[in-house]
């Protein structure tokens, strides 16, 4: 399995061919936003089957022979009546189930319209994927899948499939949404479907939820979206995916209830994001905003301002039929009636894990990138600023290595690269400054004695401008990787390089998504892209990097010296100052005040390493490698570190070599 969608992602990788995108806000613009709303609409749908109510979708999931089953057993267990218990699947239907109406819709289509006017300079879209999109839904069941870096993603999805007459999604949504007055029921009538974050242990809630999806799918009634990171990510890089959602989507396949299910990754990338600051102070620890009408009122301010433009780009459908044949065996679920609820068996639980990774890395090899990443990520390594005739010369080589490692960039042709750049700190204004002729980044050019108030604003600062950055740092890390693992190794054998490079990539798992298993492909992957662009010279036993690739790869090393050295920094905290066993909550405040201590003393400059982002990542890091071990607890989990192993696991692993021969970071 591994090996077969491993080279899938792969080729993607190698070549990518630029398709043609259409700004669907040009129309809006030059007609009206009411005869929009109320345009004949009529959606392509599977098989021009007749859409199912929202009452009778409820009605079929109560009858179906899986949840009776269910209420049957909870009913012997509990000794509750079969009718209460069915009473409370039906309110939980109640609390879940969509309510779609074309009222809400076009009342919809006409507000966003306006707002997306006003927000954005364009909405730009792939045509041939929404050709691809519309012969998939008449065939078979779709399952959406985008990226999730926006509460906008959701609304922007139902608008560009209104905007093509296609069948509008049926949407899982968490629960904050559905206590927003008047807002929460008018998403429920433009297709969301409520789940609750967390319903472990619920067997009546996960029964009725998993019979709503599967009921979707069977049918076919309108496509179903969610995402599989699960959350929206608050630091731009792809989260590692969640699988449950996915299991239940893909489980009528399983079954042989639906021939097929085509499975779409959708790749939605923004110029600016209008979470951005938000993102930046809840990585810091403020406590995130609830969800609230008032609040959205409140933000209506932000109409004033430009995010630039969005890229959606609908991927290949992926055919779970054709991804499990000579795979899965099917036959396995004729053991047993189809109604009884059974855990997935390994191989099928192995085959979702691997579709999951491989949506990701779709999404990931169709981001489109914008001039303003390029930007973020040249001045992050010159701080606290640079000039700004040096930033446009370096922007234009980054954009040359970016396209020959793959990366999707939308470069205005027309304009001089000065111009380019120039637009760019116009449109990230909240995060660079340009004064005489020097680019700085805003809240980091203080100079007096520092403080940790003082590092926290700096702090907000940099994140922001990490979380453009981070949008390119999956199309870098296989190259980057190499690099690093040859200055690790100090040696150019390449068996030694290569098992540096499978280390880090392991410590590495849970910050940048990897194809599960696929350590030599990607070590492949990034030898090639360094061979291609003459970064290094490679022999069948030896890896050198060449002299006309020391400047790229140093700017390798160097982007990805904040992860190294905030591992380091997180280990070091680890090993020196913890002598308890603590949770999560303890360990990142903890740490994050350790860190701030080190940056005011000047110490460290890895601002970035204050990231609760990072910091859990490097738990559930450490908790693989064996350096800490998770504990379960009654309130909340708690971690230990093995101190008995750790000299053990640092020999073993090679954490030795990671702790005391890590270049020193150059923020």
């Amino acid at each position: 399995m591994a090996a077969s969608m491993g080279s899938v992602y792969s080729k993607e990788f190698r070549s990518k061919k630029r398709e043609v995108f259409e700004d669907i806000l040009e129309e809006r613009r030059q007609s009206s936003d009411l005869r929009y709303a109320m345009k004949c609409y009529t959606p392509v749908i599977y098989r021009n089957l007749t859409p199912c109510t929202p009452s009778g979708l409820k009605t079929s999931v109560l009858q179906s022979l899986e949840l009776q089953y269910v209420i049957r057993q909870i009913s012997s267990e509990s000794g509750e009546s079969c009718e209460s218990i069915q009473e409370q699947a039906a309110e939980i239907l109640d609390e879940m189930g969509h309510n779609l109406r074309m009222g809400a819709i076009r009342l919809f289509a006409m507000s966003l319209s306006k707002i997306f006017k006003r927000l954005f300079q364009k909405v730009c879209v792939n045509e041939e994927g929404i050709q691809r999109l519309t012969q998939a839904i008449q065939e078979h069941p779709v399952v959406l899948l985008p990226s999730h870096r926006s509460y906008i993603d959701f609304l922007m999805m139902s608008y560009v499939l209104y905007s093509y007459d296609l069948a509008l999604p049926v949407i899982a949504a968490g629960m904050d949404f559905m206590g927003m007055k008047i807002v929460g029921e008018l998403l429920r009538m433009s297709g969301a479907f409520y789940m609750r974050r967390s319903f472990r242990g619920n067997q009546l809630y996960w029964a009725v939820f998993a019979e709503y999806v599967k009921t979707l799918i069977r049918n076919g009634y309108a496509p179903v979206e969610f995402f599989v990171e699960g959350q929206r990510s608050r630091t731009c890089k792809t989260l590692s995916p969640k699988f449950g959602l996915l299991n239940i989507a893909m489980e009528p396949f399983f079954k042989g209830e639906v021939f097929d299910t085509y499975i779409v990754p959708i790749s939605i990338n923004y110029e600016r994001v209008l979470e951005e600051s938000l993102y930046a102070y809840e990585l810091l620890g403020v406590p995130k905003p609830k969800e609230s009408t008032s609040g959205l009122i409140k933000a209506r301010r932000i109409l004033n301002e430009n995010f630039g433009s969005i890229h959606i780009y609908f991927g290949q459908p992926i055919s779970l039929r054709s991804l499990a044949s000579g795979i899965i065996n099917r036959t396995q679920y004729n053991l047993k009636p189809r109604h009884l609820p059974q855990r997935p068996p390994e191989d099928v639980q192995s085959f979702v894990r691997d579709v999951a990774y491989q949506v990701e890395l779709n999404q990931i090899a169709n981001m489109v990138l914008s001039p303003g990443v390029l930007v973020a990520t040249i001045l992050l390594q010159n701080l606290p600023g640079m000039d700004f005739n040096v930033l446009v010369e370096k922007t234009l080589w980054l954009k040359d290595l970016i396209e020959a490692f793959g990366g999707f960039l939308e470069w205005p042709d027309n304009l001089s690269a000065s111009r380019v750049v120039r637009s760019s700190i116009d449109l990230h204004s909240n995060i660079f400054t340009l004064v005489d002729g020097h680019v700085t980044l805003l809240e980091h050019k203080h100079t007096g004695l520092l403080t940790e108030e003082i590092v926290f604003e700096q702090a907000v600062s940099l994140l922001m401008c990490a979380f453009y950055r981070n949008q390119m740092i999956n199309v870098c890390v296989r190259p980057a990787l190499v690099v690093l693992a040859c200055e690790m190794v100090q040696s150019s054998i390449k068996e030694e390089i290569f098992r540096s490079f499978s280390f880090l990539r392991s410590v590495f798992s849970k910050e940048f998504i990897f194809f599960p298993g696929s350590e030599d492909k990607d070590f492949d992957e990034g030898c090639f892209m360094l061979t291609k662009c003459d970064i290094i010279h490679t022999t069948p036993s030896e890896i050198m990097i060449t002299d006309k690739g020391t400047i790229a790869a140093f700017f390798l090393s160097k982007m990805f010296q904040p992860f190294l050295e905030g591992y380091k920094l997180a280990y070091t905290y680890l090993v020196g100052e913890v002598t308890n066993a603590f949770t999560e909550k303890q360990y990142i405040s903890g740490v994050r005040s350790f860190i701030s201590r080190l940056i005011v003393s000047g110490t460290s400059k890895c601002y970035e390493a204050l990231s609760s982002d990072m910091q859990k990542n490097i738990l559930s890091s450490f908790v693989q490698l064996g350096v800490l071990k998770r504990m379960k607890s009654v309130s909340e989990a708690t971690f230990c570190l093995e101190k008995k192993m750790v000299k053990e696991t640092a020999e073993k692993l090679g954490l030795q070599m990671f702790t005391e021969k890590l270049p020193s970071a150059r923020l």
